[in-house]
């Protein structure tokens, strides 16, 4: 149970990660759960579910106490942080909406995270995920693997995140290689990304072949009964692929994007159109990829220079 006040206050906060943040829907439902989850641990912590004064009267003590149980139950730093950054937004809008000060969660600082370097794929793996002639052997009907294979093409030729994948609708298919296609990703942002020839081509050959009605304003990847296709079926054809490969576990869908960008730079591609094309808010977001490609480049000049190994 949640005190009328504070609930008050959730509603229209996550109502206002929607509409003005334009958050995505599942970073706000993440948001939600974190936020109630430590509503939760203060109503059991003090007895009674808080209003707006007794959160405003809480010590950093008392946050740090629900994120050191988070941490107990198996919460990695990144998951930390996100609660963190929930549960302080969450006592902004509390503190506007109530005219007091939130200067016990205030003062929490979370976790300091490691950024970790992307791990790309080699070319050729990422070219064979998208090949439908990989899964040639499969049980499945020609038009799932066409299917399977567009989506991982548009990952890896088109930098996509597999949620802007799945989002494209049928009218806004890209069936013609030189054209570009719409995507809106995080926050909101809209940006045009061009269409090669290997993904129109996987595309219409997808379309071709789908036995279920396509509408124009219909998602374009179905699953095998007509539905929308789940995030979770592409994710479990690239599990199932990176074993038949021999890649690592880090061969996720996101893996493409992660190569797209490394490939794209490796040969020569600007910085500032990749964060373009990727949809990056910052160029220092961009820039990890450039740490990406002097690793692999170190790493190839100590595979093939002779001068290169010690000893």
């Amino acid at each position: 149970m949640i005190a009328p006040d504070v609930d008050a206050a959730l509603r229209a906060h996550l109502v206002a990660l929607a509409t003005e943040r334009r958050y995505a829907p599942n970073t706000i439902e993440a948001y939600g759960r974190d936020i109630r989850q430590f509503l939760a641990f203060l109503a059991e912590h003090l007895g009674a579910p808080p209003d707006a004064a007794a959160i405003a009267a809480l010590p950093a003590r008392d946050l740090r106490a629900f994120l050191a149980a988070r941490r107990r139950e198996g919460a990695v730093d990144a998951t930390l942080s996100r609660k963190l950054a929930a549960v302080r937004g969450f006592a902004r809008r509390l503190a506007r909406d109530a005219g007091v000060e939130m200067s016990g969660i205030a003062a929490v600082r979370g976790p300091k995270r490691r950024r970790d370097l992307p791990r790309p794929l080699p070319a050729p793996a990422a070219v064979a995920l998208a090949d439908p002639a990989t899964r040639a052997d499969e049980d499945k009907p020609d038009w799932v693997l066409a299917r399977d294979a567009a989506v991982l093409a548009l990952l890896y030729g088109a930098g996509l995140r597999i949620s802007e994948a799945l989002g494209i609708a049928r009218r806004d298919a890209p069936l013609e290689a030189g054209g570009r296609l719409t995507v809106v990703g995080k926050g909101g942002r809209t940006r045009a990304v061009p269409i090669i020839p290997a993904v129109a081509q996987a595309v219409r050959v997808y379309v071709g072949s789908c036995p279920h009605p396509l509408p124009a304003d219909a998602p374009l990847f179905r699953g095998e009964k007509g539905g929308p296709l789940s995030p979770r079926i592409v994710q479990g054809v690239m599990a199932q692929l990176r074993g038949g490969l021999g890649l690592p576990e880090s061969a996720t869908p996101h893996a493409l994007r992660h190569s797209f960008a490394t490939h794209l730079l490796a040969r020569g591609g600007d910085l500032r159109a990749i964060q373009e094309l990727l949809g990056h808010a910052s160029l220092s977001t961009t820039q990890v990829y450039t740490r990406v490609d002097a690793q692999s480049l170190l790493a190839a000049v100590e595979a093939a220079h002779p001068r290169a190994r010690r000893g």
